[in-house]
Parts: C-alpha cells; structure tokens; sequence
C-alpha cells in the first residue's frame, strides 16, 4: 500500500459515532447546508418501508432535523415499491417523470444521475432500498464528515457484509464477492490511491451537489466505481474519506448476476483507463437446459450520462 494512502487510512477513516447528532446538528445550522436522500429502488417493497420510517423517525423530526429531503426514485417496480414507500413517509419519483425527452436506460446509475434532477439538497446521500435492519446511522455516518469539514467532498460507508448461507463460506466477512474478485484487484493495480477503501462498490455514500454534478454516470452496475475513480481525479484523495457504520445486511444476487455485475465493472474500468473507442462488450454465461448447457448472451452496461452541468434543464433550475 502507498505511504499516502496509510496516511489517508487513518486520518480520514472514521466511525459514525465520532461525530455525535448533536454536533450535526449544529454543524449544519452554522453552515446552512441542505440535504437530500435518495433511495434508488426496484421492486423493493418488502425492505424500502422500513428503511424510509427509520430515517424519518430519527433524522427528519423537529428534535432532530438532519435531513430536509427524503426520494425514493423508482425505477420502474412491477410490485408495491412506490406505495409502500409513500405510506412510509418519502417522496416517490418515477424514473420515467425525470427528464422525460431522454428516454431512460436501465441501471440503477441512471437512475442515481437523475435523482439530481429531482433533488434540491446541497449534500446528496445515496443508501441502497433492499437493506435490512437499517439504522439511520448509515445516513448520519456518512453525511457528517460532509457537515463538518468542508474540505471534504465524497464520503462512503464501510462495514460488514455477512454472507447468509449455512455452508462453510459464512461469515461477517465473506459478503462482496465481486469487490473482492474484480474491484479491489483493480483499483490497487491502477488506481493504487483508492486501495484504502474497504468497500468500494457499496451502495451507500454521501457527496456534495457541486461535486456529483460535474461527474459523468455509468448507467449500469459501474456507477459506484466509476463515481469513486472520477472523485478521485476530480478533487483529490484528500476530499475523500470512508465511515464505519457496522453492519450491512441485504438481498444477494446469485453467481451470473454477479458475472453481469463484474463484467460492467471491468468496462467501467477499461473506459477510465483507455477513454478510447472500443467495441461493445457482451457477456456469454450458461445455463443448464434439456439437452445440456444453453448459452445466453447479454450486453455489457457501458452507456454513460454526461455531468449533470452539461443538461439544459438543469442549468436552467440551478439559473431560476
């Protein structure tokens, strides 16, 4: 690991409770910041009620007012995903009802990119909509560093991600198989700086409006290394910094989900190191049918939205 980035591991890695609601509270107060969060969610109903009630009982109160804006941006749920989340307490936004003359791409980076659209806060946090037993100090951890120095830019979360199985594999640790087969291999090798990171594709970070909209999106699997490498170049590993916030649970993604996911995140890393023409990517993986293995071909995410600054619509509301 570089001198710097042990450097960085301990001046810049912290835990939610080293920055207690009370100073938050008035961190933001003096500094006069806003912030919004946004869960992006698909067919989530069975977690996103639970995960909205929490933030609004614990940050969105009159004792407790640290979060001014709460979205789900659903992106297209065939179940009760937006019901459910509205009877919580959110604001529900159909992906489809933001920037309506730019159909819209599938992928959860889409939808993040125009959730910029669709919020006002100064501070954007992003959390996952299928996690479960949630805590409002996932949004408090992370959001805090940002309240309270205003050197920094771009925070995420770290924690554990136990993977559930009976078999030998489980352990608090053993969550986050694409991290460790593809992200973690790839960014020491190029992008050495992000290696202090201990979860680099986790879905759950905070950063400032000014930042995120000057970043191009992956509409795809690639956003959160994509976002984390293009911070990276854009202000510097010192704007950045991680917060310990215990314990992540979730809904895993069987193994060709997650050969999907780490083919988008190799794309994603080929296009940051090339910035060239290459051809579209396609993934081949295998299925056992009647009469033996079935290939089933599918196309790599690498689509990508330009900064949010480049769209006309947004200039015009950041102009009103």
């Amino acid at each position: 690991m570089l001198e710097e980035v042990e450097s960085w591991l301990t001046s810049h890695s912290w835990s939610a409770a080293d920055r207690p609601l009370g100073q938050l509270l008035e961190a933001k107060r003096q500094t006069g910041r806003t912030v919004s969060v946004v869960l992006p969610a698909l067919d989530e109903e069975a977690t996103v009620g639970a995960i909205v009630a929490a933030i609004r009982a614990g940050l969105m109160t009159e004792a407790v007012p640290l979060v001014d804006e709460l979205v789900v941006l659903d992106s297209g749920s065939t179940d009760r995903t937006a019901e459910v989340a509205a009877a919580a307490g959110a604001r529900v936004v159909h992906r489809d009802s933001i920037l309506p003359r730019l159909p819209a791409l599938p992928g959860k980076g889409e939808v993040l990119w125009r959730s910029l659209l669709a919020t006002t806060g100064d501070i954007i946090c992003f959390i996952d909509a299928d996690l479960r037993e949630f805590s409002a100090t996932f949004v408090s951890g992370i959001v805090g560093p940002l309240l309270t120095d205003p050197d920094l830019q771009f925070v995420k979360a770290m924690y554990d991600r136990p993977l559930e199985t009976t078999g030998e594999a489980a352990g608090a640790g053993q969550g986050g198989r694409v991290t460790e087969l593809v992200a973690r291999p790839l960014l020491n090798l190029h992008w050495p700086q992000l290696a202090g990171f201990v979860q680099p594709l986790g879905g759950e970070y905070a950063a400032r409006r000014s930042l995120l909209e000057r970043l191009p999106f992956p509409v795809g699997y690639g956003v959160e290394l994509g976002l984390l490498v293009d911070a990276l170049h854009t202000v510097g590993l010192d704007a950045l910094a991680q917060v310990d916030v215990g314990v992540r649970k979730h809904r895993h993604q069987d193994g060709q989900a997650l050969g999907r996911m780490a083919a988008a995140i190799y794309r994603t890393a080929q296009l940051r190191l090339t910035r060239g023409h290459l051809i579209r990517p396609r993934l081949t993986q295998f299925d056992r049918g009647e009469s033996g293995f079935v290939p089933r071909t599918t196309d790599v995410d690498t689509e990508e939205r330009p900064p949010m600054t480049e769209i006309p619509e947004y200039a015009a509301r950041r102009a009103a």
